[in-house]
């Protein structure tokens, strides 16, 4: 379930092949005095039956690649990228793209910094 600013993704019982998750991925645009624009993610959530929380932050000129953070981050606490969680429901996702380009007003075909690419990881 999407709204600006929250993505909930979960499978709540467990199948064969598909653990149980709950993830809840909520998002704000801040602006850094240094850096400049960030978006800030939180993520929290559980993976069967283990809760994990996390925070980062990426330059508003990486932030379009923040589906390879997220799936970093639940592969990372034990939900493997193939269950899902990031690729299903790409509807979802592209919601989430388009609220987070119209906050950080990104225009296609953007220079990208590449120190900014080193600090946020990619």
């Amino acid at each position: 379930m999407f709204k600006a600013g929250h993505l909930h993704r979960a499978n709540l019982t467990e199948t064969p092949g598909m653990p149980a998750f709950s993830i809840d991925i909520h998002y704000q645009v801040r602006t850094d005095a240094t850096e400049g624009q960030m978006v800030h993610f939180h993520i929290l959530g559980e993976v069967q039956g283990m809760p994990f929380e996390e925070s980062v932050e990426l330059h508003r000129d990486t932030v379009f690649n923040f589906a390879s953070t997220l799936t970093r981050i639940a592969e990372k606490h034990g939900l493997h990228p193939k269950f899902g969680a990031v690729l299903a429901h790409h509807k979802e996702y592209d919601q989430m793209f388009e609220d987070i380009r119209s906050q950080v007003h990104g225009v296609s075909g953007e220079a990208i910094n590449f120190d900014h690419l080193r600090q946020d990881g990619f």
